[in-house]
């Protein structure tokens, strides 16, 4: 009982030293990681690479692919490029197997672990951002390879019981049969575990103790890419349809790469098998398992270097067949996942953020400034539903676009109101310095976003109160107001342009400031000339009352719009 603890365990240091490593190696790379992440990828070839890149450094592909579906979901990259991306991302992964075969079982890495979390502690004190992302980075890769080297203590050697032995490889007598149990156990394993380096760490361990033949464990790992894909899957389930399509994608591509793998299997363990063999270490798929004889050193590397070289070789050779084939795979899943028949894209609703968080705080932070722009875009499409308010040429037009107004209200209370939660749950403990401000930043950003929402809807209340008094504006005020439109709408543009700006430059709070004085001067100049009006007649008071009323509340929106840019500033 003990011993399954223990197994258990450790497995859940190797899995949260995995996730710290990883997560302390994005934080490290911060920005550059997320700039890198959405770099143009013109073709295939290209997004092969990035998926291998990151996924290399961060060490983890579910990370690169729910990013990828999730950029997908937001409309940056395409169905065909998220392809690529997914592609390279599967390449990516198979360092980690490399790392544990080479380090985890060669050497007792763990001797080494503890003195490294020692380091890892100092670097925890640094007052530097940067250091502390290291020492995450170093006391994951302690924990990781401290939980690998429990887990080979706590498994039993079955040689001392070779009952045990024998009925484990019972399993592997049924010919291909045994190949299709493994796979599935491979599969089922990743399910639970939703984590492919997991799994592929108990396979490697289970083949070091001489549990199963190399061909068994080629198998499990067959098993594991398909397990794999279910994490896309999940983060996609809430995402439009490209994003369902972009995880259906990586299914696609590991269910095609096991199925010819299968169809080849033997005459592809042999090429492992020669590889392993031109490195002076013996062929994995002649060792004999047997409960008496236990391997040689030479035999325990030829087993581990040929599962993780299968691994390597199984996604390379994928990829050098599919990548052909995108167009098809496009269109593939294209015809799969169909769009919603006679209904429009919802184009008011979240698209960088409502595909789930991603696996780190510092590449959610992208998406979360994304999101913000997107909302900024949707926020500016009330200039042009106050202007058919104002314009409206009956009460139908009228209500139709009050009722836009008031939407659109609701619609920014809503997506404040989410992009607020999705910060909210993002760890303090996890995020930089640098981090941290842009989070305080989006926070003042998305109020005052929010606050135009209301500065329409107050608009279209003034406008009721003037229609159910029978008042209208003259075409004369309908121009000036329109004059303040064009101005506010420029504002907007000069804003959004601020936002999206990777690095916030001075002209750019010039440019806003200018705006804000011009609107303030067209609302002074516009105050001054209709109170003489009143002045001089004030037959029209009422009407000129709610003129006002207007005109105040869209240069109200001016100054919620100079606080945005303002905000980039600090």
């Amino acid at each position: 009982m003990m011993s399954i603890l223990t197994i258990l365990g450790a497995l859940g240091m190797f899995l949260y030293g995995m996730n710290l490593m990883s997560g302390g190696l994005q934080k490290a790379a911060g920005s550059k990681m997320r700039g890198f992440l959405t770099a143009m990828t013109s073709n295939p070839f290209k997004g092969v690479m990035t998926g291998l890149g990151i996924t290399s450094v961060i060490q983890s592909s579910s990370a690169t692919t729910v990013m990828t579906v999730g950029f997908v979901n937001a409309g940056l990259l395409t169905l065909s490029q998220a392809v690529g991306v997914i592609m390279g991302a599967n390449i990516g992964t198979t360092v980690t197997a490399w790392m544990v075969s080479l380090l985890g079982f060669k050497a007792d890495i763990s001797l080494f672990a503890v003195p490294l979390m020692a380091l890892g502690f100092l670097f925890s004190l640094s007052k530097s951002d940067k250091r502390r992302h290291i020492s995450e980075l170093i006391i994951g890769f302690s924990l990781l390879f401290l939980g690998l080297s429990l887990m080979k203590g706590a498994v039993p050697d079955l040689r001392e019981t070779p009952e045990v032995l024998q009925f484990i490889q019972g399993w592997t007598s049924y010919g291909f049969g045994s190949v299709l149990i493994f796979l599935v156990l491979g599969t089922v394993l990743t399910l639970v575990l939703q984590s492919s380096s997991a799994t592929m760490a108990l396979t490697l361990i289970m083949v070091n103790m001489g549990w199963i033949p190399f061909e068994m464990g080629a198998a499990m790992v067959l098993g594991e890419n398909i397990g794999t894909t279910i994490t896309a899957n999940i983060a996609a389930a809430v995402g439009n349809a490209n994003a369902r399509r972009a995880a259906m994608a990586h299914t696609l591509f590991n269910v095609f790469g096991v199925i010819w793998a299968l169809a080849l299997f033997t005459p592809f363990l042999k090429l492992v098998g020669l590889t392993i063999t031109w490195s002076g270490l013996p062929n994995p798929m002649d060792i004999v398992h047997s409960a008496d004889i236990a391997m040689t050193p030479d035999e325990e590397m030829a087993s581990l270097y040929g599962v993780s070289m299968l691994h390597t070789l199984f996604n390379v050779f994928n990829t050098c067949i599919l990548i052909w084939f995108v167009p098809v795979i496009v269109k593939t899943v294209t015809a799969m996942i169909k769009d919603k028949k006679g209904a429009e894209e919802d184009t008011v609703k979240l698209k960088f953020i409502d595909a789930g968080h991603l696996s780190t705080a510092e590449l959610a932070i992208g998406q979360a400034r994304n999101e913000v722009v997107h909302f900024a875009e949707i926020s500016r499409r009330g200039v042009d539903f106050i202007r058919k308010a104002i314009n409206a040429k009956n009460d139908k037009e009228f209500e139709e676009a009050r009722q836009r107004l008031v939407k659109y209200e609701e619609i920014s209370d809503r997506i404040e109101y989410e992009i607020a939660q999705f910060l909210n749950a993002l760890p303090e403990d996890s995020i930089s310095e640098e981090t941290r401000t842009e989070t305080k930043r989006m926070y003042k950003i998305i109020g005052e976003l929010e606050s135009l929402g209301d500065s329409g809807e107050s608009i279209s209340r003034i406008l009721s109160r003037r229609n159910s008094h029978g008042k209208i504006f003259s075409d004369e005020q309908k121009t000036k107001i329109e004059t303040m439109l064009v101005a506010v709408d420029k504002a907007y543009g000069i804003m959004i342009d601020n936002l999206r700006a990777e690095h916030f430059e001075p002209l750019g709070l010039r440019m806003a400031t200018d705006c804000e004085i011009e609107i303030n001067d067209l609302r002074n100049s516009i105050r001054e000339e209709e109170i003489r009006k009143i002045e001089t007649d004030g037959s029209n008071y009422q009407s000129s009352v709610y003129y006002l009323d207007t005109v105040s509340e869209i240069e109200r929106m001016g100054d919620f719009i100079i606080n945005i840019s303002q905000a980039l500033d600090k």
